[in-house]
Parts: C-alpha cells; structure tokens; sequence
C-alpha cells in the first residue's frame, strides 16, 4: 500500500489538528498529526491496534492505494463514469446571440450593427430542437433534464424560452422524468411575470450579474447608449428574489477588481442579501492583454484573432495559459474575493469543487440558435466548431470535432497534480484560445492551493 497522489494536508494554525483531503473520493478527515503522520510510513507489518486503525480508515476513504497504477486506473474510471453518466441531461440552450448591453469586454458590444445581424432562434427552431432533446430522453434514459437558458441575452427571446418550457414538460411529465430550469441573464428583463409564468415547468433560479459596486458596473455593463443597468438589475432582483432562487455572479478584471468589496458591503445592507443563494466572481474573458498588469488574455479568438463564439462568458472557467508569468494576479484576486464574500456572509464556490465542467460529459450539450450542437458554450456562434446539429446532419467536419470533444484528456500532461479529479486540465475554451490546443491544460495550481486551505480551516472552525 501507498499513499494516494491525490492526497492533501493542511496543518490548522493553531490547532492540533491535519486536515485530509483525497480530491479523487472527496473525503475529508479532520485528524491529529500521529494519524497524518501514516501517510509517510512505507512499512505496515508493526503497527499498533489504533494505528491499524487508524490505517484502514485511510485506506477506506482512498488516502491509501495498492499502488501507483491502481490510482491511475482509478482515475481513468472516474473521468469515464463522468462522461457516460447518464443521471442527468443537460442542455444549455441560446435563444439568441443578441444582448442589449455594450460590455467593453465581450465581442457584441464592440460592434454597433451586431444584433442587427446576431442570430436569434425561431419557433420553428425551437420545436425542431424540443423533439431532439426528446429523442436523446428516450435515448439517455435520465432521471433529470436540466435546461439553462444562455446568450447573448435569453430574455430577449421570451417566446422560445416559454414554448421550450412547455414543449420539454410535456416530454418529461410522459416519461417520469424530473425537469429543471435555470436562467443566466444580466437581469435587466426579468420580472415577476417571466418567472410566474417558468415556474409551473420546474424553473430553479436565476444567475445575474454585476460587475462590481455601481460606478464600476455601469462603466463595466452599460446599455448600448450608454445608460447604467445597477439600479435597474437590483430593482429586478428585489421583485423576484421571493419567488425564485437568485444567486450574483460577476466578472473582474485588473480595473475592477477592488471594486467589488464594495459591491459586497452593498448587497449585504439590502433587504433581500439572506434570501440570495450564491455570491460567485470570475475574472473577465479578453481578447488582449490587460493594461497595466499584463494579464494572460482569456477571450476564446481563433487565429486570426475573431472572438470565438460571441456568447457571453460569464459562466465559463478562468483559465490561466502555462505561458504566463502573471497570471498569478488572477489567482490572487480569486483567493481574496472568495475570502471577502464568505466573510460577507454569503455563500460562495468553495474553489476546489470546480469541475471537471459538463465539456467532459458526453449527455451535456450546448445548442445554438440555428440548432448547431457544441461542446460548450465557449465556442457557441463558431460554426467551424460545431459537434453536430439537432437536424442529425453528419458533416464530416462535425463529426471529426465531435470526436475531438469526445476524447479530450488534457489532464495527462498535468503528471502527480493533485488536483486532477477537480480541474480536469482547466477551462478548455482557454485552451483553445491562448495555447492553440483544447487538449492542454491551463493551470491555476495556486488558486486551489489556496482554496484549500481555507477549506479545511472551515471544515475545523465547524468541529
């Protein structure tokens, strides 16, 4: 027997205490330091009664393995139930790649004329992509279909996302299996209204986002005049967090960053700061180095420099290229936003459970407005991209990317990295963008380094 490479240890200050942690079991152990100390022994013949004990207690949640190759194998079969598991469908849908906000960061708001032309799904669209998701229900057998609606701005298609609604319930309800909703929107549409009328069809929350306290969220996320959107988003959120689930997300960049420990002592003095489920921030996806820290680009471009997609990346991973000597910054203003929020009050992404993301499963697909299929919202609206369409068409091209999709392992190239079974070699959309290959990892090792660590001071706190 040997110690797992997974395996974490985290000495709490102050404490007579190790936190364990294996990232492939998830198990957590809270232990005095001769119990810790096991995992340095290469001989078990004389243990005592209580170390043997203690031992098979390792051994039972993972800490322990017969060998090397055993972890590795056990690995391969984690990453293979991932992406075979059948439990859950999951279908992120973009009724459209319009938005009515100008953020400097994202591809449509450099661009007046870009929802004059942007796509938008039709009806027609939409029931022919509501009876491919039914076939997949006969073919996938899941106990849960989750839908999350997704843009450009879903809200600006409201038909398709009610007719969506209504058409993927009546296919659940005739089969037994469970439906849920879920909307990432910038929040200045939504209303009352609009989640009275989603609530019926297994609607679950929303994820609105705010770009730091209000100065920097109206110079982050203005309208296409130029009008600020704070006000009005909180307004929304105060007339629906009683009727649904509203947790924050928002994107920071090197100019922003400071801005939203202010942003967090706001929300907290409102009314409705208990009743918000998630507080969670990212930083910002680019398409050039940031000024005038020098931060590793994160936009998905291709190689003539087009951002992939058009789609709003609010929901995507932060990335990091192993290029990058700076990229630390990023990491660093996680650790602390994370640190400001809990302290806050609010709950947030613990850092380590972070993946590996639905790009990995082969029953989570994005679906664009046309119908066209992707591996993950990053690379939606980038044709050349596309992993197949609702239509059934077998291009060749699709199917070589569907293939690509189906076999990325990027994590092989990250050796002993504890972290593997969290991370699955980072953001692949990153990837793509800033190494020229989905299939290399990006690491942000620091980052869950540190997030560990406060992990197990608040598992100890709570003992």
């Amino acid at each position: 027997m040997q110690p797992s490479i997974f395996n974490l240890r985290v000495p709490i200050a102050g404490r007579d205490d190790v936190f364990l942690m294996n990232t492939l079991t998830d198990a957590q152990l809270l232990v005095s330091p001769d119990v810790a100390a096991l995992l340095d022994r290469r001989e078990f013949d004389d243990l005592s009664d209580s170390e043997r004990e203690a031992f098979e207690l390792l051994s039972d949640n993972g800490f322990f393995v017969p060998s090397a190759d055993a972890d590795r194998k056990a690995l391969d079969t984690y990453f293979h139930s991932i992406r075979h598991s059948t439990s859950d469908l999951h279908i992120t849908l973009l009724t459209t790649l319009q938005c009515n906000f100008a953020c400097g960061y994202c591809y449509q708001g450099d661009r007046e004329d870009f929802n004059q032309f942007a796509e938008k799904m039709t009806l027609e669209t939409c029931a022919r992509v509501a009876e491919w998701i039914e076939s997949e229900l006969d073919r996938v057998k899941p106990e849960t279909l989750v839908i999350t609606f997704f843009g450009g701005e879903p809200l600006l298609n409201l038909p398709v996302m009610y007719d969506m609604a209504e058409r993927t319930w009546r296919a659940t309800q005739a089969r037994g299996v469970k439906q849920t909703m879920s909307i990432i929107t910038n929040g200045l549409l939504l209303t009352p209204e609009i989640v009275d009328r989603l609530l019926p069809y297994g609607l679950r929350g929303a994820k609105i986002t705010l770009d730091g306290d209000k100065q920097t969220h109206d110079r982050m996320r203005p309208l296409r005049g130029g009008q600020g959107t704070f006000d009005r988003i909180v307004q929304n959120i105060r007339s629906v967090i009683g009727r649904t689930r509203i947790s924050i997300g928002g994107n920071f960049d090197e100019s922003s960053a400071d801005s939203f420990s202010g942003l967090l002592d706001y929300l907290k003095a409102q009314d409705f700061a208990d009743q918000l489920v998630k507080v969670n921030f990212k930083p910002v996806v680019r398409s050039e180095p940031a000024k005038p820290r020098g931060m590793l680009s994160l936009t998905p471009v291709d190689a003539s420099g087009k951002p992939l997609g058009g789609s709003c990346m609010t929901g995507a991973g932060a990335g990091g290229g192993s290029t990058c000597d700076s990229c630390s910054f990023l990491d660093e203003k996680m650790v602390l936003l994370r640190e400001d929020t809990l302290r806050h009050g609010f709950a947030t992404s613990d850092g380590v459970h972070a993946g590996p993301c639905h790009v990995h499963h082969n029953n989570a697909h994005t679906i664009g407005p046309d119908g066209s299929l992707y591996g993950c919202p990053g690379f939606t609206g980038e044709k050349a991209l596309s992993t197949g369409h609702i239509d059934g068409t077998t291009d060749s091209w699709r199917q070589q990317n569907k293939k690509r999709f189906e076999t990325l392992d990027p994590w092989t190239a990250c050796g002993d990295c504890a972290f593997i079974p969290v991370c699955a070699g980072g953001c692949l959309t990153a990837s793509y963008a800033q190494l020229g290959d989905m299939n290399m990892p990006t690491c942000h090792k620091a980052s869950f380094e540190s997030a560990v660590k406060a992990l197990a001071h608040n598992v100890a706190s709570a003992n």
